[in-house]
């Protein structure tokens, strides 16, 4: 898929969720291309300020992943990135116009500051339905190791399925990845 189709593609993700992006986002929204993957989804998004830098920055919440994108002109693009199973504890602290986002990753808190009440609210809801699944629904999203896709190519040869000539030039290319 090329990246000015992936590009519409997540922002055909962001209406769905009724997620609009403000002008100081742009840099950040335009860099999700580059660091998703193909088959990654977006569950929700908000943007607010990384309180130890004060750059704008956006917070994604996807099928797998946590990412914080920070994407300035003279310090170029930082992405940081956790699994869901490595986030303790997220909150909220709604403030008098906004609201914060405190989140525990491997005993770092990580502070945004400058998020929509509502958005950090939902935000957070969305996140600990992804903390509360066990470890195993990640996993299984993660490709076959080469072990085990030569393991599978060999039951497929045993029950007839593929010749000894396709066995081979399969394990070959499979050999040729590492």
């Amino acid at each position: 898929m090329s990246e000015k189709s992936r590009f519409d593609e997540i922002k055909d993700q962001l209406e769905k969720l009724d997620i609009n992006p403000t002008f100081f986002a742009r840099k950040e929204i335009r860099e999700l291309p580059n660091v998703l993957s193909e088959d990654e989804k977006i569950v929700y998004l908000v943007e607010g300020r990384n309180k130890t830098t004060t750059h704008h920055i956006v917070l994604v919440a996807t099928d797998r992943r946590l990412i914080f994108i920070d994407k300035e002109v003279f310090y170029g693009l930082k992405v940081e990135d956790f699994s869901y199973d490595k986030v303790t504890s997220i909150q909220y602290e709604k403030e008098f116009m906004l609201a914060s986002i405190d989140i525990i990753v491997s005993g770092e808190i990580l502070e945004i500051d400058g998020v929509g009440k509502y958005e950090a609210e939902l935000f957070c809801e969305k996140v600990r339905d992804f903390m509360a699944r066990p470890k195993e629904y990640f996993q299984s999203k993660a490709e076959p190791s080469i072990l085990d896709q030569l393991e599978q190519l060999g039951k497929l040869k045993e029950n007839g399925v593929l010749t000894e000539d396709e066995f081979q030039e399969q394990k070959k290319k499979l050999l040729a990845k590492l």
